[in-house]
C-alpha cells in the first residue's frame, strides 16, 4: 500500500506500524466529524452478488478496520445490518488500546438505523450501550417492546420517518462526535441531502459488475461536486477521501500526526 496524495509515500509492511500509518491518514479532525465508508465497482456496482463484502480485498478491510477504530460511532442502515450480519464492534488490535487511555471505549458503538424494528437479537448480546438503535416516533410499538426486552438502547428521532440530522444531535450529546457511515446507499443519501456528511471514504474495486446493483448513492440529493483530500493504493485496489463542502477541514496527514498513538 502506498500514499498518492497528498504527498507520495509507501506504507510500512510491519502491521502494527500499518495501522498507524493508516490511522494518521484517516485522523478526522476535531468536533463533529460525519464520514461515509463505501467501495464502488469501476462501473458504479456498491454490491457484488449482493453484498459490498463481494467487492472488498485485505487492504479494503484494513482501511474499515481503522476508521471503526477511529470512530465513536458507526452508523448503518437495517437492511445494510441484516445482509452483512452485523454485530457488535470489535476493539482494534492495535488502536483500543489508546481509546481506552484517552478514556474512550474499546471500540466503536454500533448504532442501526431502522423504522420496523426488524433487527437480530444476535446485535445485542455485546457489553450494554455497545448498540444503539435510531428510530422514529412511528416505529411498532411491539417491535420497540421487544427490543428493550432484549435491552436494546433505543433513539428516537423523528416522527414519520428518521431524522437523520436530529438522531446525529443525540448522539453528539452522548459524546459519539466521531461518526462513521456505513451505508446503505438509502441512508447515505439521507445524510447527503440532510447536509451533515462531511467526508466521503471511497473504495474505486478493479471490477466490473453490469447488471442493476445499487451505487452508493440512492435517493433524492441535489448533485454536487467533492474535492479530492487524499488518495491511497494497494495493489489495483484506489481508496480515496472526498470531502463534501467547500473549505472543510479534512483530516490530518500522516507527516502531522504521531505514529506512536
Amino acid at each position: 500500500m502506498q500514499s498518492l496524495l497528498p504527498f507520495p509515500d509507501r506504507a510500512p509492511t510491519d502491521p502494527a506500524i500499518l495501522d498507524r500509518w493508516l490511522a494518521a491518514a484517516y485522523e478526522p479532525p476535531g468536533g463533529r466529524w460525519v464520514r461515509a465508508c463505501m467501495i464502488s465497482s469501476l462501473d458504479g456496482a456498491a454490491t457484488l452478488d449482493g453484498r459490498s463484502g463481494g467487492l472488498s480485498s485485505a487492504g479494503d478491510r484494513a482501511v474499515l478496520a481503522v476508521l471503526r477504530g477511529l470512530a465513536d460511532v458507526v452508523v448503518v442502515g437495517a437492511e445494510t445490518a441484516r445482509r452483512e450480519g452485523y454485530r457488535p464492534a470489535d476493539p482494534h488490535p492495535t488502536l483500543a488500546a489508546g481509546r481506552v487511555s484517552a478514556g474512550r471505549r474499546p471500540a466503536a458503538v454500533i448504532a442501526v438505523v431502522s423504522q420496523d424494528l426488524r433487527l437480530d437479537p444476535e446485535l445485542f448480546q455485546g457489553d450494554p450501550g455497545s448498540v444503539l438503535v435510531i428510530t422514529s416516533e412511528a416505529a411498532p410499538a411491539a417491535g420497540r417492546h421487544r427490543l428493550e426486552g432484549e435491552g436494546a438502547d433505543i433513539i428516537t428521532a423523528g416522527t414519520g420517518r428518521v431524522d437523520v440530522r436530529h438522531a446525529l444531535e443525540i448522539l453528539a450529546d452522548r459524546g459519539l462526535t466521531s461518526v462513521l457511515a456505513e451505508g446503505g446507499p438509502r441512508l447515505l443519501a439521507q445524510l447527503y441531502a440532510a447536509g451533515v456528511l462531511d467526508e466521503v471514504c471511497l473504495t474505486m474495486a478493479p471490477w466490473l459488475v453490469g447488471g442493476d446493483a445499487p451505487r452508493i448513492l440512492r435517493g433524492e440529493a441535489e448533485p454536487g461536486q467533492l474535492r479530492l483530500d487524499g488518495l491511497l493504493q494497494d495493489d489495483a485496489y484506489l481508496f480515496a477521501r472526498y470531502l463534501v463542502r467547500p473549505g472543510a477541514s479534512g483530516p490530518v496527514t500522516p507527516d502531522q500526526a504521531s505514529l506512536s498513538r
